[in-house]
């Protein structure tokens, strides 16, 4: 029986495991940093709390924990001489990684429910979208995360794995590590389709609601009012089709397949990529937040000088 899987894609590299462990190690940093000063910025500025806001801190929390579920197990094999994951450990990395994934999907989601209600019906926008409801939201996206893909978890942990064990990606996911049971796994085609479902039903209501949105302010008499309602939506919009548009060349190909070397390509634009841009997207589109991060340094600034 296998105890033990081994990434493939790492005992490839050899020595040269130290020219991408810096790099790798820099865009982690840089994930977790620009992650964690937007949702700082968020708790801290009172004129940031209002539901996109506190919904874009919330889609940043989900960010730092979404690539601590994969990176640092990469960064370790690209120095280590061990290269591999236990069982229960693999088990672990798969499920954390796709529901909290799929709690992002669910919270950009409701981003995009937010943003319809707030262009299309601003009038009654402050008695729809409470504090009470945008938790309670919160709350149902990471509980729909968390409960989805246990099912399917609790499955795999019941399979014997007694062939290679090698999996062919850089980090645990279903198809690779299913790929090495030695029983039969044809109920993944089921799962699969259902999980297929729920990512096409989420694109769907984000783009219609976008597409309405979209609709509205072409409508809208002034063009500042176009301008500003534009520039509001653009970075959801950008992050919207970089998150899903990454999830349907990784998950959507139904019975493509492709080379490994195309496989890590995909995987690393999905776990690395993606997370590196919206930090960048939120606060480069964002004037608000530009503003919120120059008065928290400013401010830190003025203490030390203060201080010293």
């Amino acid at each position: 029986m296998v105890t033990d899987f081994v990434f493939s894609v790492f005992l490839n590299l050899h020595e040269r495991g130290l020219l991408f462990f810096i790099p790798l190690l820099l865009i982690y940093g840089f994930i977790i940093t620009g992650n964690l000063v937007i949702f700082i910025v968020i708790q801290l500025d009172t004129a940031l709390h209002t539901p996109m806001y506190f919904f874009i801190s919330v889609l940043s929390f989900l960010e730092i924990w979404y690539t601590t579920t994969t990176i640092p197990k990469m960064l370790r094999s690209l120095v280590s001489e061990q290269k591999s994951i236990s069982l229960p450990g693999c088990l672990l990395q798969m499920y954390f990684f796709h529901s909290l994934g799929i709690t992002e999907g669910c919270v950009l989601t409701v981003m995009a429910i937010d943003r319809y209600i707030a262009i299309c019906n601003p009038l009654r926008y402050p008695t729809i979208m409470t504090s009470n409801l945008c938790i309670q939201l919160t709350a149902g996206s990471c509980l729909c995360g968390f409960l989805l893909v246990l099912p399917e978890i609790v499955w795999i942990a019941t399979l014997p794995f007694c062939g290679s064990n090698e999996v062919h990606q850089i980090f645990c996911d279903f198809m690779p590590v299913l790929s090495l049971a030695c029983t039969d796994t044809s109920l993944v085609v089921i799962v699969d389709a259902i999980h297929a479902l729920e990512i096409l039903s989420s694109f769907m209501v984000i783009a219609l609601s976008y597409i309405r949105i979209i609709m509205v302010i072409l409508r809208m008499p002034s063009a500042e009012s176009r301008h500003k309602a534009f520039s509001t939506c653009a970075a959801h919009i950008a992050v919207f089709l970089l998150f899903f548009g990454s999830v349907a060349v990784m998950y959507l190909r139904f019975s493509a397949t492709y080379s490994v070397f195309w496989d890590t390509v995909i995987a690393v634009t999905f776990v690395i990529l993606a997370p590196f841009l919206n930090p960048i997207i939120y606060s480069l589109r964002n004037k608000d937040i530009k503003i919120a991060i120059q008065k928290l340094f400013c401010s830190q600034k003025r203490a030390g000088r203060i201080g010293s």
